[in-house]
C-alpha cells in the first residue's frame, strides 16, 4: 500500500521551484562575476543564460523528484537488485540527458557556445543537486510510509476496539459451557466415538479461552490444538479428509499467533471439494525457517458463504505481533501459505 502511494504533485513542484531558484541565481552571479544592479546584469546574453539555466534546473529537479518518489514505484520489480539497477540507470540517464541538452541548446539562447570550463562547472552543480534531490526524494517516501503507518495503526486500534466490543456482546459463561459438555459426556459415556468427540471439543474450547490473552503460542501447543480440530473434521468427513504434518523438532519451540494453523486448515475445508473421488489433503511442513500449509485446489461447486476476512486478519496479526509477513501463493493447482518461523529480534 505504501509503495503505491504517490507523492503530491504540488509538493514536488514547489520543491523543484525552490531548488531551481536557490541554485541558479548564485551560480549565474559567480560564473560571470556580476555585480548587483549594474547594466551588465540585465544584458540580453546574461538574462537569457539565467532564464535557460533556471528552466533546466527546474525541469531537472521536477523530473528527478518524480522519478525517485513516484514513477520508480509503479514498475513491478522482482528483487532489490533489479530495483537498485533501475534507479541507477534512470538517474544516470536523467543527469546525462539534461546536461547534454543544456550544452546543445545553449548557443541558441545565448549568442555563444558554452565554454568547457563553464560546462564542467555547471555539470558539477547538476551532479551535486542530483545527490541532494535523491536524499529529498527518500525523505518524501519516508514521510508517506510514516503517515500510512499512523493511519494503519489507528485503523487497527479501531478494529481491536470493535472486536473487543463484539466479544463482550457474544461472551458465553465458560463454566456453563464446560458443565454442559461434562453432562453430555456423561449421557453418551457408552459411545466411545461420541465421548472422544466431546473431549476434543472441550479441549479446543479451553485452548481458545486460554490463548485469548496471549499474542503468541509455541508451535507444539498449536499442533496439539490442531490435532483436536482435525479429529472433529475427520469425524465428519472420515477418509475423505487427510492431513500430513512433517515439522522439524527444532521448530516446535518457535512461536506463532494462536489458531493460525486451524484457520488455514478451516480455510481449505471451506473452499475445496471433499468427496470419495476427490479427498482433501492438507500438508503442513517446515522448510528454511518457515512453516508451509498447502493443499490442492479443487474449488467447491457451491461455496460456503464467508466474509473473506480470515486470511486478512491472520496477515495483520502476524505482521503486528511478529513484524513479519505471511506469503500467500495461489494458483490453479495449489494453495500455499508460508508462515515465517525465524526467531524474532
Amino acid at each position: 500500500m505504501q509503495r503505491n502511494k504517490q507523492v503530491n504533485l504540488q509538493e514536488i513542484t514547489k520543491i523543484a521551484i525552490l531548488i531551481a531558484v536557490l541554485v541558479t541565481l548564485p551560480l549565474t552571479l559567480s560564473l560571470f562575476k556580476t555585480v548587483w544592479f549594474t547594466d551588465e546584469l540585465f544584458s540580453n546574453d546574461l538574462f537569457n543564460d539565467f532564464i535557460l539555466k533556471l528552466l533546466f534546473f527546474f525541469l531537472f529537479s521536477w523530473t528527478t523528484l518524480q522519478f525517485n518518489t513516484n514513477w520508480i514505484y509503479r514498475i513491478p520489480k522482482e528483487s532489490k537488485f533489479i530495483d537498485l539497477g533501475l534507479r541507477f540507470i534512470g538517474n544516470l540517464l536523467l543527469l546525462v540527458i539534461t546536461t547534454t541538452l543544456l550544452t546543445k541548446l545553449y548557443p541558441y539562447f545565448v549568442d555563444k557556445a558554452i565554454s568547457e570550463r563553464e560546462a564542467g562547472f555547471v555539470n558539477t552543480i547538476f551532479f551535486v543537486v542530483h545527490i541532494i534531490i535523491i536524499f529529498i526524494a527518500r525523505i518524501l517516501r519516508l514521510q508517506i510510509i510514516q503517515r500510512e503507518s499512523i493511519l494503519e495503526n489507528e485503523y487497527l486500534k479501531q478494529q481491536n476496539l470493535e472486536n473487543e466490543l463484539t466479544a463482550l456482546k457474544n461472551q458465553i459463561n465458560p463454566h456453563f459451557l464446560f458443565n454442559s459438555l461434562n453432562s453430555l459426556n456423561y449421557l453418551i459415556r457408552d459411545n466411545k466415538e461420541a465421548t472422544m468427540f466431546v473431549k476434543k471439543l472441550s479441549f479446543m474450547y479451553r485452548y481458545i479461552l486460554q490463548s485469548g490473552d496471549r499474542d503468541l503460542v509455541q508451535l507444539k501447543e498449536e499442533l496439539k490444538f490442531l490435532e483436536s480440530y482435525t479429529y472433529l473434521i475427520k469425524t465428519r468427513y472420515r477418509n475423505r479428509f487427510l492431513i500430513d504434518i512433517n515439522i522439524d523438532e527444532k521448530y516446535l519451540e518457535r512461536r506463532i499467533p494462536p489458531l493460525a494453523l486451524q484457520l488455514l486448515v478451516e480455510n481449505a475445508v471451506k473452499h475445496n471439494e471433499i468427496s470419495e473421488t476427490n479427498p482433501l489433503k492438507v500438508t503442513i511442513y517446515s522448510e528454511n525457517e518457515s512453516l508451509f500449509v498447502e493443499n490442492k485446489v479443487r474449488i467447491r461447486t457451491t461455496l460456503a458463504e464467508g466474509t473473506g476476512t480470515g486470511l486478512l486478519n491472520l496477515y495483520k496479526r502476524y505482521y503486528m505481533i511478529r513484524k513479519q509477513q505471511i506469503v500467500i501463493d495461489r494458483n490453479t493447482e495449489f494453495f500455499r501459505v508460508k508462515l515465517p518461523l525465524n526467531k524474532m529480534l
